[in-house]
């Protein structure tokens, strides 16, 4: 986990920086050095009172003294909370990590009025439950111990990966970003297949959701790649041979290589119109 000397400022207080808080304290992190600036009253108040953190309702006192600060804006507020943000800092600045999707770093740059040390972050919505998978980029003149900094931040809220372009990040919103509703969609047609088929509405919801669970654990602590193990369960003649033979005719391996190039199309011309509009 990142210093406990260290001070963190989440600007936004809504469900993401509430994961980032919680997984931050679940790792031991002292509620003291973390605070949030937020204008909804309730939210400051709910965070307050659940994790003892500092909640105020100006930016400015939150991110005082701040070596971190995190921004947890929509991005439809972004050029505002960057340009309110850069109006308050001085020397040494500290390291800024987004977590504002498709805002890029040069329109970040451009609102703070300086090149501050940067991380994007692209998580996703098991962040929640700190299972998220985070991609992260940095910007130049970000230093090694701010990246290692921003890595610790952001596993609060599940597994990081690094990618060595800005670009990337399209790739990864388009992937992991997305990708949860993918596997719900996919879990929503076993299920109806199931009930289709005979079973009833509650097993199938309960026995698709725990086959996912198991699958992605059996990945996760599994030396084999996916391809192994989806051989491995395939036997030959088997039912299993039979279904994956079906989903194979109806294309899915390239609907899928479709789908992923259709959302980090889709991202790129986002991270367009929030530079434009802002």
């Amino acid at each position: 986990m990142p210093s406990t000397t260290t001070r963190i400022a989440f600007i936004g207080g809504g469900n993401m920086a509430r994961s980032l808080i919680a997984g931050l304290i679940a790792d031991g992190y002292e509620a003291t050095r973390l605070t949030v600036s937020d204008p909804d009253t309730a939210k400051r108040d709910a965070l307050a009172e659940q994790f003892g953190i500092t909640a105020c309702a100006q930016t400015v006192e939150a991110i005082d003294a701040a070596e971190v600060i995190v921004l947890c804006v929509k991005p439809q507020v972004a050029a505002v909370a960057c340009r309110e943000v850069g109006a308050l800092l001085s020397e040494p600045l500290p390291l800024v990590i987004s977590v504002m999707a498709g805002v890029t770093e040069a329109s970040i740059h451009g609102w703070l009025g300086q090149p501050a040390p940067l991380v994007r972050a692209m998580p996703n919505t098991p962040v929640l439950v700190q299972s998220g998978a985070i991609g992260l980029h940095a910007s130049a003149g970000t230093w090694a111990k701010q990246v290692n900094l921003a890595e610790e931040v952001m596993r609060a809220g599940g597994l990081t990966h690094w990618v060595k372009t800005e670009a990337e990040l399209d790739t990864v919103t388009a992937l992991s970003g997305s990708g949860p509703a993918y596997f719900f969609l996919f879990m929503e047609s076993l299920e109806k297949a199931a009930i289709a088929e005979g079973l009833d509405p509650e097993g199938a919801r309960l026995l698709s959701i725990q086959t996912a669970l198991g699958a992605a654990r059996m990945a996760v602590e599994s030396d084999e790649s996916p391809q192994q193990l989806r051989q491995r369960v395939t036997s030959p003649g088997g039912t299993t041979e039979r279904a994956i033979a079906v989903f194979e005719e109806g294309g899915l391996p390239a609907l899928t290589l479709r789908a992923v190039a259709a959302a980090r199309h889709r991202a790129q011309e986002l991270s367009e119109l929030i530079a434009e509009e802002q």
